[in-house]
């Protein structure tokens, strides 16, 4: 190699290292520029955290001189809050105290007016007044109810003095009314008797509704039922009559009430129910005896007995309207001779 010629490779080899160099130095010197560019964001960063953390402090954990503290905010409501409570069960209880209070006053006023009526001769009894009774005598009532003047008017039970007056027959229904101070009103109401019924050598009166009132050996102005089926046994004051004739009894009450749309009830004497297939009418006043027959068709069939009657006056005979009107019988009337 000649002299020339390795001083142009020295030359090129130092201009290579010297370009390698200046690369590497661009390099760190760029390096160096992102390390301080991140560190400065990073000290930046840091520097925004903790103003931050200045600005946004925790009011429950930390206090600050010249500010309120949450916490003790927190304290104070919950305190008031357990305040506010003591005082609403205090009051309740205050409540409840006074209320105890006045029904204990009131009992003791109701105890106190309690005894003092007992006691007290200003509610005893001066008079006792009857109302409504027109077959039961008012002496009769009054003896009945076992209620005496001067006897105080609470110390007696009203059911039992309303029972006790009902075990008379005649009476249905009682009411008593306490007129204070010292008054007591009895109001009756009475069964009303509307046959007679034969019975052994005498009568007994019932009402409608088949209740035995009375037994006598007196008869009553009313119309006689004969031919009943209860027993003898059961013939008591106070009773009934047996199913079968109270419903006898309703048939009869029917035919009454028809006899009186025709005006002839007071016409019937006596009414024979034995058997109910033929109810049997005498007329004592008319001379005449109806065989009515069963139930059936009861108002037509006295409105024969009626036209017959009008036919036949003052002739003693036996009135026949005991079959079917609306059908080939004909009524008729046969003379007694």
């Amino acid at each position: 190699m000649t002299k020339q010629q390795k001083k142009e490779f020295d030359n090129l080899y130092d201009f290579s290292n010297s370009i390698e160099y200046e690369n590497i130095e661009e390099e760190y010197i760029e390096n160096e520029k992102v390390k301080r560019k991140e560190k400065k964001e990073r000290e930046k960063r840091i520097k925004q955290k903790n103003n931050k953390k200045k600005t946004q402090f925790d009011f429950d954990t930390e206090t600050v001189i010249g500010m309120t503290n949450k916490n003790n905010n927190k304290i104070k409501q919950e305190k008031k809050n357990r305040n506010l409570k003591k005082q609403s069960r205090l009051n309740r209880k205050q409540k409840r105290t006074r209320k105890l209070i006045k029904m204990g006053i009131l009992l003791l006023i109701i105890i106190g007016g309690i005894v003092f009526s007992l006691v007290s001769p200003l509610f005893n009894i001066t008079d006792i007044i009857v109302n409504n009774n027109i077959q039961i005598s008012t002496e009769n009532i009054i003896s009945l109810s076992q209620l005496q003047k001067g006897q105080n008017i609470f110390k007696f039970n009203k059911n039992k003095v309303i029972e006790d007056i009902k075990t008379n027959p005649y009476i249905e229904d009682v009411k008593i009314v306490r007129k204070i101070p010292n008054k007591i009103e009895i109001i009756i109401n009475e069964r009303e008797k509307k046959f007679n019924v034969e019975f052994l050598n005498g009568y007994i009166y019932i009402n409608n509704q088949g209740y035995i009132l009375e037994i006598s050996e007196q008869k009553e102005n009313l119309p006689i039922i004969q031919g009943i089926s209860t027993n003898q046994e059961e013939i008591v004051e106070g009773n009934r009559l047996d199913i079968q004739d109270l419903n006898r009894i309703e048939v009869v009450i029917q035919i009454i009430n028809i006899c009186k749309d025709y005006e002839i009830e007071k016409k019937v004497s006596k009414i024979d129910i034995s058997d109910k297939n033929n109810y049997i009418l005498y007329m004592e006043e008319e001379k005449k005896t109806i065989h009515l027959g069963d139930e059936t068709n009861l108002s037509n069939k006295m409105l024969y007995v009626t036209t017959i009657m009008n036919e036949n006056k003052d002739k003693e005979g036996i009135i026949y309207v005991n079959g079917d009107i609306n059908g080939n019988f004909k009524p008729r009337f046969r003379e007694s001779v």
